[in-house]
């Protein structure tokens, strides 16, 4: 507790407040060397699955931890195959935007390059909109069970500024209209590039927060209650054999108890003398009187 008296005394860092945070919660868990209050902690009805213990019980306990690390193996790849999708787009998002750069930044000279040479042209373009050349459509991609929005640009209709600095500045114009076009591409690209990371990086995130729900919650409490069923069971079991084997004594003094009295009888009556028959018939003399 001195450490964590000290750490708290820092000034209030990210970083010092986790370690002190974890430096308090390791010393209210209970020790490793303290078997008894662990055993406890998991023998606690809080810790485990509310079930009467049976042999029912211990196998739907075992279906359910099996199928519960099914799924966080599954969880994990999913979440391993979204993580190399992610950094994919990452990387793309990087590249993109240096290149947005370049292209922005000769898109704006071809743009003075064209005002100087044609002349202000805002006024020709603007009359002459009509509706959107280009536009955007979205489609979906599936990566692992996550659907990613990507958005691709398409042109409808023909160009209506082609005749614009017929007289002069034509070159430059098309320079112009090729660089934004190509910059219009660059911007649908990138939108659809970080739409879909920032779908990813939550997606990630529910993910991983399953993952390690299943691994530190579910699964350590079904195999806290797998735990709790096989030792009543066994219990159970050590209950039974000692009550047979007081019924097999019980048993035994019984028949050794008889045997004795039937010895004690046979004892008393070795003169060789049958036991009387109350049943038989007397064999009194006949009284002769004179």
């Amino acid at each position: 507790m001195t450490i964590a008296v000290q750490v708290t005394h820092l000034p209030p860092r990210l970083d010092h407040v986790t370690v002190c945070r974890s430096l308090w919660f390791r010393s209210r868990s209970p020790s490793v060397s303290d078997g008894r209050s662990e055993s406890l902690g998991k023998m606690s009805g809080k810790d485990r699955i509310e079930v009467f213990p049976s042999r029912m019980a211990q196998t739907i306990m075992k279906a359910r931890l099996k199928g519960a690390q099914t799924g966080r193996n599954l969880l994990k790849k999913k979440s391993d195959a979204l993580t190399m999708r992610f950094r994919q787009i990452l990387k793309k998002i990087i590249e993109t935007k240096m290149l947005m750069g370049e292209v922005m930044r000769e898109a704006a000279f071809s743009l003075a390059e064209a005002k100087f040479t044609a002349g202000d042209f805002s006024t020709t373009v603007i009359q002459n909109v009509n509706k959107s050349q280009v536009k955007v459509r979205a489609k979906k991609d599936n990566v692992a069970g996550v659907t990613l929005p990507v958005f691709e640009h398409y042109q409808e209709g023909g160009d209506s500024y082609e005749l614009t600095g017929l007289a002069r500045g034509g070159e430059q114009l098309a320079k112009l209209k090729r660089n934004y076009a190509k910059a219009v591409e660059l911007l649908v690209e990138l939108a659809s590039l970080q739409t879909s990371f920032v779908t990813l990086d939550e997606a990630i995130k529910i993910t991983n927060r399953r993952v390690n729900a299943i691994e530190h919650v579910i699964i350590p409490k079904i195999e806290r209650t797998l735990s709790y069923i096989i030792t009543e069971l066994d219990e159970r079991e050590r209950e039974e054999f000692y009550r047979l084997k007081k019924i097999q004594e019980k048993k035994k003094i019984i028949k050794d108890k008889a045997e004795k009295e039937r010895a004690k009888w046979a004892n008393a009556n070795e003169g060789g003398s049958e036991p009387v028959n109350l049943l038989a018939e007397d064999r009194d003399e006949d009284l002769l009187f004179d």
